[in-house]
């Protein structure tokens, strides 16, 4: 892997990319801090991918009883986030780009324990870190073929924290990574973004049903490296009835609801051909409700 590249975006965002880690990085609170904060996001990001690949074969593995032996720390996040999961077909890179985005918010806070907020969005997986004075609205898109925001989720403190971290990911069949379900689009919102992140995969495996209009092909035919193997993944869907639609959302629901009901999502919102369903009642804001 070469050096990461590095760019200011228009409202002072940081750009960090190497890979297929693509960050768009935003904190707030007094110019000499955020500064600081992007220092430190800098940093930490240098390296962070060669230090991912030197255990690429084992984070690659299925999780199985006991967790893998892994030396670095983003790594055991990623393992920690996909443990709940170990008794279905699971490997750490279903929490490998929340994993990074956190990774990066966390040096941040350590570096400037007094921004406001921030977040580290990596490719739609984004940590993030409110305070009771200072929320932040996130996109939510209900297609990844039009990866367009349609809505917003308000994300605030409670009144006594001084600060609140949380995580946002979005799973879905056109997305960046393999998908076993159908959904076009499940918003998972969590304690951090690594574990949005597998929540967001597991349920969107799960928003699935077997009709003709699903085309799914082995996962190495596509990649001969996938860690999900000879998995069938979603490679098409065609129309769909609604009654199809209806059952294909209900069954990532119960999944939903069951994470929920674990303390391991807050919530999450779950769109297939233009159908919403909300668990944990989490509503989005009209595009023009933005703050």
């Amino acid at each position: 892997m070469g050096a990461h590249r590095v760019a200011r975006l228009p409202g002072n965002r940081l750009h960090l990319q190497e890979g297929p880690s693509d960050l768009v990085i935003a904190a707030f609170g007094a110019p000499a801090e955020i500064e600081r904060a992007y220092g430190a996001a800098e940093a930490a990001f240098d390296g962070l991918l060669a230090e991912l690949a030197g255990e690429l074969a084992v984070l690659r593995q299925p999780l199985g009883p006991q967790p893998p032996p892994l030396a670095g720390a983003t790594a055991r996040r990623m393992v920690r986030a996909c443990w709940f999961f170990r008794e279905q077909f699971i490997t750490p890179m279903a929490a490998v780009a929340g994993a990074v985005a956190d990774t990066v918010l966390g040096a941040m806070a350590q570096a400037v324990p007094g921004l406001e907020r921030a977040y580290v969005n990596n490719g739609g997986d984004i940590a993030v870190l409110v305070t009771p004075e200072n929320p932040l609205d996130i996109g939510v898109v209900p297609s990844l073929a039009r990866a367009r925001p349609e809505g917003f989720i308000r994300l605030h403190a409670a009144p006594h924290a001084a600060q609140h971290f949380c995580g946002i990911a979005t799973s879905g069949w056109r997305g960046r990574s393999f998908s076993r379900g159908i959904a076009d689009a499940v918003t998972v919102l969590a304690r951090s973004a690594a574990e949005a992140d597998a929540a967001a995969t597991v349920i969107a495996n799960a928003t699935d049903l077997q009709d003709a209009a699903v085309i799914r092909r082995p996962a190495r035919d596509l990649d001969p490296d996938s860690d999900l193997r000879n998995l069938p993944v979603t490679v098409d869907v065609g129309p769909l009835t609604p009654e199809a639609i209806a059952a294909a959302l209900a069954s990532g629901v119960r999944m939903a609801e069951a994470l929920r009901r674990d303390g391991l999502i807050e919530g999450a919102l779950l769109a297939l051909a233009d159908e919403w369903r909300s668990v944990g009642g989490i509503e989005t804001l009209p595009r023009h409700g933005r703050a």
